[in-house]
């Protein structure tokens, strides 16, 4: 494939040659027509979306968002669970408390009594039942109908929910997507499998010589030394540590002290990390993997929900770079949005001295797959997953928007239709 007249950093406007799913030569631009005309637009190398939970995100066709910016209040709660044929079963996804309180199954049989509802909570680590929803499921056993962790559990007590996994891919290359690293804590064997419908490339945290994701909670958390002893166990494989408060960070920082740290190492979320410990994480060479649009789409709750003392360490940037701790960004999607654009645009407007410049915005989703910190750059040789921009580079930064991306193309092969 010959894609002609385009912007490539270092290269100015070139001719772009693919061969063999790679770049095969940059040149000067020729008379005459190649298979895609760029028309001078920037061709960058494709983004890649460090932290994601593509089986949930697909799920989410087959789900009614309640959230905040969606439910609003209790009276939009209730709507949202009354909509559709009684008896049907309702999920529900993206709730936090600040629509209508604590939920369980009293509560909910109060909103939607006459059908099977299930509510998950915005973390992703709760789920809250209905008594319909209980008895259909032979769940019924006087609980409160409020499950933390247990979805493996739960899932074999509830209709198959549709997975519009062609969907997803089809919506992640229009923003220029070219590969993902799933996230989910515990995969199964088939999970690679049922994920091979999605054009873009694969990494799967727990499978292959992915890193081996290790969930962190606050109230079962393991002592420094049996956490030193869990990475010890997946050695010389990287882990990646899910951590969402101060103290999970903390014992993991002591754990990776006692066992050593390994090339691929990775902190999820890194969402309060102490000023005091960025020399301890950069030492240890860690990379961190955070979603700076967190305290953007979730500002007003943070607000009340987050300890005055954390609040100034939330979803670190700029320190962590300025630090010298390897830093990347993933979606978190679909418990934060979907589009990298949109976590760029907070990275760069990010207040509280944590903005970063709008090109580091841009290598937040431009790392290596396994080296999420190591950006990538068009060069000949490297493997042809590309994304190919309206407009030249600058102007791109300038809008940071996904409406400037025309193709994404994954080992030179095009995924977005022609537009």
């Amino acid at each position: 494939m010959l894609i002609t007249d385009v912007e490539v950093e270092g290269y100015g406007r070139v001719d772009v040659r693919l061969g063999g799913g790679r770049v095969v030569g940059i040149g000067r631009r020729r008379a005459g027509r190649g298979d895609v005309d760029g028309r001078g637009g920037a061709l960058l190398v494709g983004l890649h979306d460090h932290h994601v939970h593509l089986a949930a995100l697909a799920a989410e066709a087959a789900s009614v968002r309640v959230g905040p910016a969606e439910a609003g209040d209790r009276d939009g709660l209730v709507r949202a669970l009354r909509r559709g044929p009684p008896g049907e079963w309702v999920r529900a996804v993206g709730y936090h408390e600040s629509v209508a309180g604590e939920l369980d199954r009293w509560a909910l049989d109060d909103f939607a009594p006459d059908r099977p509802v299930r509510v998950q909570h915005r973390s992703g680590a709760l789920w809250m039942w209905n008594s319909a929803a209980l008895r259909a499921a032979g769940l019924d056993g006087g609980g409160d109908g409020r499950f933390w962790r247990e979805d493996e559990r739960l899932r074999g007590f509830t209709p198959p929910v549709r997975l519009d996994l062609r969907g997803v891919g089809v919506r992640a290359a229009a923003y220029g997507i070219t590969g993902f690293t799933n996230a989910d804590p515990h995969p199964g064997q088939e999970l690679p499998e049922l994920l091979s419908v999605l054009p873009q490339r694969l990494v799967v945290m727990g499978i292959g010589d992915a890193p081996v994701k290790l969930l962190l909670d606050d109230a079962t958390l393991p002592t420094p030394d049996e956490l030193a002893a869990s990475v010890a166990a997946v050695r010389p494989r990287p882990v990646a540590v899910h951590c969402v408060t101060r103290v999970q960070l903390l014992v993991t920082l002591l754990a990776l002290d006692e066992a050593g740290p390994v090339a691929g190492d990775r902190i999820e979320h890194g969402s309060v990390i102490p000023a005091e410990t960025l020399p301890w994480l950069a030492r240890l060479g860690v990379t961190v993997v955070t979603q700076p649009h967190f305290p953007v789409e979730r500002g007003r709750e943070y607000a009340t929900d987050v300890d005055p003392d954390d609040q100034a360490h939330l979803y670190r940037c700029r320190s962590l770079a300025e630090a010298g701790i390897p830093l990347a960004a993933g979606t978190d999607a679909p418990y934060g949005s979907a589009d990298p654009w949109a976590v760029m645009r907070a990275a760069v407007e990010r207040s509280g001295g944590e903005a970063v410049d709008r090109r580091a915005a841009l290598d937040l989703f431009a790392g290596e797959p396994q080296r999420p910190s190591r950006a990538r750059r068009l060069t000949v040789g490297a493997v042809a997953d590309l994304c190919l921009l309206h407009v030249p580079l600058k102007e791109a930064l300038d809008l940071m928007s996904a409406d400037v991306v025309r193709a994404t193309f994954v080992g030179g092969r095009r995924i977005t239709p022609p537009k």
